[in-house]
């Protein structure tokens, strides 16, 4: 979040201008930042610890669904059967992706809340952000604000008498592999902030949920992490039709 936070204001001078600050897309885009990224981020989290990464996983990939709905709800868009049908498929393919039989046999049924609490706080975000931007359109001061108010919460939430209760005693090299994961997921929320200004989110968010495809892509082609298996044949056989169904969608 820091690295993210850090990207957006480096670039602010060259991007912002100063009447963005006199709309109302800065109160939509601070009421985003007080649940996404922090919000959602450790309901995931906690999502993993109580049910484990499988099953988190698979309810985590519900969000286009939650999105949907709220690009109705919200912002006035049209759910057309092609594209129905396209993020059905997605979602099914992602869920087959995510499965992998880990899941653990025994959990509380409130714990559910946390993974599906975070697929709907994230869709809500988008939908927020796409009203936002048809205010102010400027994707790179959607995520600049957002992720500042973001980031004062989370900084808030680690003080503890008046000194930060979690911090590293020490500095270790893997403090800038994080930092610099921050700074990619900025350009990506930049670049996912730049589409949802461009296009409607029930096209857009469904497509943004195979990023799990690319790690597995990954983890098969560079990081040998990974083989190829029916589940995941049968995954990929089937988000290249739901992809299409989205694109070509009215």
């Amino acid at each position: 979040m820091l690295g993210s936070t850090v990207l957006f204001w480096l670039f602010s001078p060259w991007f912002l201008q100063l009447w963005y600050w006199t709309t109302s897309a800065v109160f939509i885009f601070a009421l985003v930042g007080l649940f996404r990224p922090f919000l959602t981020s450790n309901f995931a989290i906690a999502g993993i610890r109580y049910l484990g990464p499988t099953l988190t996983s698979i309810l985590a990939s519900t969000a286009p669904v939650f999105a949907a709905f709220f690009a109705i709800v919200i912002l006035g868009e049209t759910l057309t059967i092609p594209l129905t049908l396209g993020t059905l498929t997605i979602v099914l393919a992602i869920g087959l992706l995510a499965h992998k039989g880990e899941a653990k046999n025994t959990w509380p049924i409130w714990a559910l809340a946390l993974p599906i609490g975070a697929a709907v706080l994230r869709a809500l975000g988008h939908a927020l952000t796409k009203l936002g931007l048809d205010i102010t359109p400027d994707p790179l001061f959607a995520g600049l604000v957002s992720y500042t108010v973001s980031l004062m919460i989370a900084l808030g939430s680690t003080l503890k008498g008046g000194k930060y209760a979690v911090a590293p005693r020490h500095w270790t090299p893997g403090l800038l592999w994080f930092f610099g994961g921050g700074v990619i997921n900025g350009i990506s929320i930049w670049s996912l902030n730049t589409a949802l200004n461009l296009g409607e989110v029930v096209k857009i968010i469904p497509i943004v949920a195979l990023s799990p495809v690319f790690t597995l892509l990954l983890g098969l082609f560079v990081f040998r992490r990974e083989t190829l298996t029916l589940r995941i044949g049968l995954a990929l056989l089937l988000i290249v039709p739901g992809v299409i169904l989205v694109a070509s969608g009215p």
